[in-house]
Protein backbone atom coordinates (compact mmCIF):
# COMPACT_ATOMS: atom_id res chain seq x y z
CA UNK A 1 0.00 0.00 0.00
CA UNK A 2 1.21 3.51 -0.80
CA UNK A 3 -0.01 6.60 1.04
CA UNK A 4 1.15 10.10 0.12
CA UNK A 5 1.33 13.16 2.35
CA UNK A 6 2.92 16.58 2.36
CA UNK A 7 1.06 18.26 -0.44
CA UNK A 8 -0.30 21.76 -0.07
CA UNK A 9 0.06 25.29 -1.35
CA UNK A 10 3.23 27.22 -2.07
CA UNK A 11 4.22 30.38 -3.82
CA UNK A 12 6.27 30.33 -6.97
CA UNK A 13 9.90 29.84 -6.04
CA UNK A 14 8.96 28.02 -2.86
CA UNK A 15 9.41 24.44 -1.73
CA UNK A 16 7.40 21.44 -0.59
CA UNK A 17 8.35 17.92 0.43
CA UNK A 18 6.12 15.02 -0.42
CA UNK A 19 6.27 11.72 1.45
CA UNK A 20 4.98 8.29 0.53
CA UNK A 21 4.55 5.62 3.18
CA UNK A 22 5.24 2.16 1.80
CA UNK A 23 3.66 -0.87 3.45
CA UNK A 24 2.87 -4.46 2.61
CA UNK A 25 4.36 -6.32 -0.33
CA UNK A 26 5.38 -3.10 -2.09
CA UNK A 27 8.23 -2.75 0.42
CA UNK A 28 10.13 -5.39 -1.55
CA UNK A 29 9.97 -3.48 -4.81
CA UNK A 30 13.17 -2.63 -6.70
CA UNK A 31 11.85 0.59 -8.16
CA UNK A 32 9.68 3.48 -7.01
CA UNK A 33 8.69 6.78 -8.49
CA UNK A 34 6.38 9.76 -8.68
CA UNK A 35 4.05 10.88 -11.43
CA UNK A 36 1.70 13.85 -11.65
CA UNK A 37 -1.52 14.90 -13.28
CA UNK A 38 -1.51 18.61 -14.06
CA UNK A 39 -4.60 20.55 -15.23
CA UNK A 40 -5.15 20.32 -18.95
CA UNK A 41 -2.19 18.03 -19.53
CA UNK A 42 -1.52 14.32 -19.72
CA UNK A 43 -0.08 12.47 -16.79
CA UNK A 44 3.67 12.79 -16.57
CA UNK A 45 6.27 10.62 -14.94
CA UNK A 46 8.31 12.93 -12.71
CA UNK A 47 11.05 10.90 -11.03
CA UNK A 48 12.14 7.36 -10.23
CA UNK A 49 14.68 5.65 -7.99
CA UNK A 50 15.88 2.06 -7.75
CA UNK A 51 17.31 0.03 -4.90
CA UNK A 52 20.80 1.17 -5.89
CA UNK A 53 19.65 4.78 -5.47
CA UNK A 54 20.02 5.45 -9.18
CA UNK A 55 17.67 8.32 -9.95
CA UNK A 56 15.90 9.52 -13.05
CA UNK A 57 14.01 12.78 -13.67
CA UNK A 58 11.75 14.30 -16.26
CA UNK A 59 13.38 17.21 -18.07
CA UNK A 60 10.66 19.52 -16.76
CA UNK A 61 11.79 19.00 -13.14
CA UNK A 62 15.48 18.21 -13.48
CA UNK A 63 17.57 20.36 -11.15
CA UNK A 64 14.51 21.37 -9.10
CA UNK A 65 13.07 18.14 -7.73
CA UNK A 66 14.90 15.42 -5.79
CA UNK A 67 13.67 11.89 -5.16
CA UNK A 68 15.01 9.89 -2.23
CA UNK A 69 14.10 6.93 -0.06
CA UNK A 70 14.57 5.95 3.57
CA UNK A 71 14.43 2.18 3.97
CA UNK A 72 14.43 2.37 7.77
CA UNK A 73 11.26 4.46 7.65
CA UNK A 74 9.77 2.68 4.60
CA UNK A 75 9.24 6.09 3.06
CA UNK A 76 9.76 7.59 -0.37
CA UNK A 77 10.27 11.35 -0.69
CA UNK A 78 10.05 13.99 -3.36
CA UNK A 79 11.60 17.36 -2.56
CA UNK A 80 10.12 20.09 -4.73
CA UNK A 81 12.21 23.28 -4.97
CA UNK A 82 11.95 26.38 -7.16
CA UNK A 83 8.29 25.62 -7.71
CA UNK A 84 6.47 27.03 -10.71
CA UNK A 85 2.72 27.49 -11.28
CA UNK A 86 2.89 24.78 -13.94
CA UNK A 87 3.92 22.31 -11.24
CA UNK A 88 0.38 22.48 -9.87
CA UNK A 89 -1.31 19.11 -9.93
CA UNK A 90 -1.95 15.83 -8.15
CA UNK A 91 1.23 13.94 -7.30
CA UNK A 92 1.16 10.18 -6.81
CA UNK A 93 3.80 7.75 -5.75
CA UNK A 94 4.07 4.41 -7.49
CA UNK A 95 6.00 1.16 -7.28
CA UNK A 96 6.99 -1.61 -9.64
CA UNK A 97 5.77 -5.12 -9.02
CA UNK A 98 8.70 -6.80 -7.21
CA UNK A 99 8.26 -9.90 -9.38
CA UNK A 100 8.95 -7.96 -12.59
CA UNK A 101 12.55 -6.91 -12.00
CA UNK A 102 13.33 -6.75 -15.72
CA UNK A 103 10.98 -3.82 -16.26
CA UNK A 104 12.63 -0.40 -16.65
CA UNK A 105 12.88 2.08 -13.79
CA UNK A 106 12.91 5.50 -15.37
CA UNK A 107 11.00 8.69 -14.65
CA UNK A 108 9.03 8.31 -17.86
CA UNK A 109 7.92 4.84 -16.73
CA UNK A 110 6.56 5.94 -13.35
CA UNK A 111 3.00 6.50 -14.55
CA UNK A 112 2.89 2.86 -15.68
CA UNK A 113 4.10 1.32 -12.41
CA UNK A 114 1.93 -1.44 -11.04
CA UNK A 115 1.04 0.00 -7.63
CA UNK A 116 -0.09 3.56 -6.96
CA UNK A 117 -1.18 5.79 -4.14
CA UNK A 118 -4.23 8.03 -4.08
CA UNK A 119 -2.25 11.18 -4.70
CA UNK A 120 -1.70 14.48 -2.96
CA UNK A 121 -2.54 17.94 -4.28
CA UNK A 122 0.20 20.51 -4.93
CA UNK A 123 -0.86 24.06 -5.75
CA UNK A 124 1.63 26.74 -6.76
CA UNK A 125 0.56 30.35 -7.18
Amino acid sequence: QLVESGGGSAQAGGSLRLSCSVTGSTRSTYCMGWFRQTPGKQREGVAAINTGNRTSYADSVKGRFTISQDYAKNTLYLQLNSLKPEDTGIYSCAARNPALRWMPCGAEDALYFDFRGQGTQVTVS
